[in-house]
């Protein structure tokens, strides 16, 4: 790399900013209201999007079995096959053959293999809790995320197929691989870590090369594999399996091809027999953007929104990951945008309806997951479809665009779930952008998410990018930082719960309460009983991290070859840099950058347990380590007025910019970054960090045992990088702005794998133009502090109160959980509590 600083001001700006004023159709700072409102009018000023939005809304969560009886059929067909080659296949037979659906109204087609809201079933990665929880755990009596199967046949075929994979899904084969150690502090066993993302499904967490695919069409991808196929020799020693990879690209890709013909044909056939002239124009135009983009480029807005549609789809229909995210949609997507323009081919507000229309498109896709799953982290659609707009180009330069504001229009106009709008903020981001994302913030529905450009930045060239190349992050998922087709990092790649390991140093690696009260789980560091300074109490944080860290980041490595193992993704692989030149599929390292990116949950949790040993064992000498002990052991019941210390203001708290207790944080945070950073993984890259929980913390928090922060059994650890709030009260007590300068005091950049944290204002707190202008400011504080990531809800807790009591009236009220906003009503309750208790901020 050329000699630079690695400064923030350095990263994020370099050279003369030049700025022509972004424009959407609204005045950049107009109001769109302040938080929910019950019994609300249309929010789109487009009558299809508010048509196409309540039929989205008013539409079940079906599972669907055509993909599951097409997949099977081929994979029966095709045993002899190389496995990838048996992939191509099936994926082939989904696309030739599944039913299509064009929808009233709908401009953009393009489904997962399945209707709309229904969720496919994905054998190639795990069975047996479908056969379980359909036998004895049904989808439909779920007390959130319900799933219906609406008839014996379907219920009879789904169980049948299933059989046939028995003992050929990436499950049962991953755990086969896993040895006692790895198993017991997993999922299947004390829930230290969790990785049952990948266990159960596919990887997903990227976002492809949207620009190669729009620039090339299919047909010249077709042409770069066939030419790269055409110079393979048999003198390479890896001829056969590289051979095996080109066939399947080419099968795959001229499947997708076929695919987008059948429904041109299809909208074809409609319009035929439309009475209606003005939809039947439409049916016709439908027709010809598919006809184009079947092979070639696309030629316009509306075509290069149709050939992202299919593009996305078909990675979900392939791979089942989650978080398959949209990149810098205002930057590659601007160039048709503006020839549209130029050429009056069509006006802005066609451009911003069309946004529309596919923003709530975004929303068909859903995800059946197993009940471990959904009790950790709530939600029925894929998640992680991060849209992100804003930041620096290459040269530093600010990259804001009409697109930028329209995708905020549009988001606030259609307030759904998805996309996850996200904002990239650096020291130069113009004001008029800020203002409009403030605007979207205080209607309250949670978008978007602010990213900053400095540490993110940073992070990504720690990893190995150059600084142009990461000036160009995309965010996927929640919050993870990750450079489009040029990355396949495994973000989201496992939940460690830090209050669990704390668990193993206060105990000497046994297990403190519960069934298995006493069990050695972990190694023998020392315990609250014999420990005779505090630095022995951090010194045994440290080798218990170490240790766990070993456990995880060794099942990832098992998880990740079982996965190239059962299920290269020879389509996804064409998207994505190095793979067709190497002839090397993603999942065996095919392109230029990968990683495994793990999340730390429960750290403030962590910080405040060891605040109170130091401040009450070790300084003030008020309690042993053996009291302390038998408190979180006896669940605190008998030392209510120890349990009322912890939780008060006497004891130093994360989140009050208090130093002693923010450099315990500080502590907690680069110890896990640091025994993560830096490890192989099995595809030549590096393990990477992040810090974060989304709302696992819930569920972690179901089975971890008290801790030392004041928490009791069973209770939410902290979430992602926010101070504690336990049943005996809220950690943080001093405003925002001190919560802000605690966070700060870590370096950010050191969680390449992401930051997330949490805020909540209720609505009068960011009232009126003064509240915006307060709010605003809030957040230049927040990124010139070099924050990586802040996002907000506006919303009261007896607004939340309320819906719990009446949720048919807040039926589509979303909330900001963590990483994604969710409708509150349909998370479960423990979840939904949580959200209640957390901080309700004012300035």
């Amino acid at each position: 790399m050329d000699n630079f600083s690695l400064d923030a001001e350095h990263l994020q700006v370099q050279g003369t900013q030049h700025h022509t004023l972004a424009k959407g159709l609204d005045d950049f700072d107009k109001v769109y209201g302040l938080g929910y409102e019950v019994g609300h009018e249309d929010w789109s000023p487009y009558p299809r999007v508010n048509y196409l939005r309540q039929t989205f809304l008013d539409r079940p969560y079906d599972i669907d079995v055509e993909r599951l009886r097409l997949v099977t059929q081929s994979y029966q067909a095709n045993e002899a096959c190389p496995r990838i080659i048996q992939c191509a296949r099936a994926f082939e037979n989904i696309l030739l053959n599944s039913t299509l659906h064009i929808y009233d109204q709908d401009l953009i087609l393009g489904e997962i293999a399945a209707p709309a809201k229904a969720s496919p079933i994905y054998p190639e990665f795990s069975v047996d809790w479908i056969l379980d929880e359909i036998r004895n755990s049904p989808f439909e009596e779920r007390s959130n995320d319900q799933f219906y199967i609406r008839n014996a046949q379907d219920r009879n075929e789904i169980l049948a197929l299933c059989e046939y994979w028995k003992g050929k899904s990436a499950n049962e084969i991953i755990t086969a691989h896993l040895d006692e150690d790895q198993k017991k502090g997993s999922h299947m066993g004390e829930k230290v870590f969790q990785t049952n993302n990948y266990h159960f499904a596919g990887i997903g967490h990227f976002a492809m090369d949207f620009t190669k695919l729009m620039t090339l069409g299919y047909d010249g991808v077709l042409q770069q594999a066939r030419e790269a196929f055409a110079k393979l020799s048999k003198q390479d020693p890896d001829y056969s399996e590289k051979r095996d990879y080109y066939k399947a690209t080419l099968i795959s890709l001229e499947a997708a091809k076929t695919y987008i013909q059948r429904y041109a044909t299809l909208a074809r056939e409609m319009a035929k027999v439309e009475s209606n002239i003005k939809r039947q124009h439409e049916l016709q135009q439908m027709a010809q953007n598919c006809e184009q983009i079947a092979g070639g480029a696309a030629q316009s807005f509306w075509q290069a929104l149709q050939l992202f549609n299919f593009a996305v789809t078909l990675t979900q229909i392939e791979g089942n990951g989650h978080s398959i995210s949209y990149g810098r949609m205002d930057q590659w997507l601007f160039p048709f945008y503006e020839k549209d323009l130029e050429q009056n081919a069509v006006d802005k507000s066609f451009t911003l309806e069309l946004l529309e229309v596919l923003y709530v498109k975004m929303n068909n896709p859903t995800k059946l997951k197993d009940k471990g799953t959904v009790k950790v982290r709530n939600g029925r659609g894929f998640g992680g479809e991060s849209l992100t707009i804003g930041g620096v180009n290459s040269l530093g330069d600010d990259a804001t665009n009409d697109l930028s504001m329209l995708m905020l229009e549009a988001s606030v106009h259609t307030r759904m779930m998805n996309p996850w709008v996200c904002l990239r903020l650096h020291e130069n981001t113009p004001y008029e952008l800020k203002v409009k994302a403030i605007e979207c913030v205080r209607a309250g529905y949670g978008h978007p998410k602010s990213f900053n450009d400095g540490p993110a930045i940073k992070a990504m060239i720690s990893k190995g990018l150059s600084l142009e190349e990461a000036r160009n992050y995309a965010v996927v998922g929640c919050v993870e930082p990750t450079l489009p087709g040029k990355e396949f990092g495994w973000l989201d790649a496992g939940y460690v719960n830090t209050a669990k390991m704390l668990e193993m140093v206060i105990n000497g690696g046994r297990i403190l309460a519960g069934p298995n009260a006493g069990k050695q789980l972990g190694p023998d560091t020392g315990s609250l009983e014999s420990y005779k300074n505090f630095d022995e109490v951090l010194e045994s944080v440290d080798k218990q991290f170490a240790y766990w860290c070993d456990q995880l980041c060794s099942c990832l490595n098992v998880t990740d070859k079982i996965h190239r193992q059962v299920k290269p993704t020879p389509y996804i692989s064409a998207f994505f840099e190095g793979c067709i030149e190497s002839g090397k599929d993603m999942t065996y390292g095919g392109v230029k950058y990968n990683g495994t990116a793990p999340q730390a949950a429960g750290i403030a949790t962590c910080a405040d347990s060891l605040s109170s040993i130091k401040e009450l064992v070790f300084e003030q000498k008020k309690y042993s380590g053996k009291e302390l002990l038998d408190a979180v052991k006896d669940n605190w019941q008998g030392h209510e007025k120890l349990y009322a210390l912890v939780n008060s203001s006497k004891i130093p708290h994360y989140g009050n910019d208090n130093d002693e207790a923010d450099q315990l944080f500080n502590f907690m945070f680069e110890c896990y970054c640091r025994h993560i950073k830096g490890r192989r993984n099995a595809r030549g890259g590096e393990f990477s960090p992040g810090v974060y929980t989304v709302n696992a913390n819930v569920g972690m928090g179901l089975y971890t045992n008290a801790s030392l922060d004041g928490r009791k059994n069973e209770e939410p650890i902290s979430d992602n990088m926010g101070p504690v709030h336990t049943a005996g009260g809220s950690h943080d007590i001093s405003g925002p702005t001190a919560i802000v300068n605690s966070v700060t005091k870590v370096d950010h950049s050191l969680a390449t794998n992401g930051t997330l944290l949490n805020l909540r204002f209720p609505e009068d707190a960011v009232s009126g133009i003064e509240g915006r202008d307060i709010l605003l400011s809030f957040v230049d504080e927040y990124i010139a502090k070099q924050g990586m990531h802040v996002q907000f809800n506006i919303m009261s807790s007896e607004k939340m109160r309320a819906a719990q009591k009446a949720p048919e009236k807040y039926a589509d009220m979303l909330v900001r959980v963590a990483g994604y906003s969710a409708y509150f009503v349909e998370l479960g309750k423990p979840l939904q509590d949580d959200l209640i208790h957390r901080t309700e901020l004012r300035f």
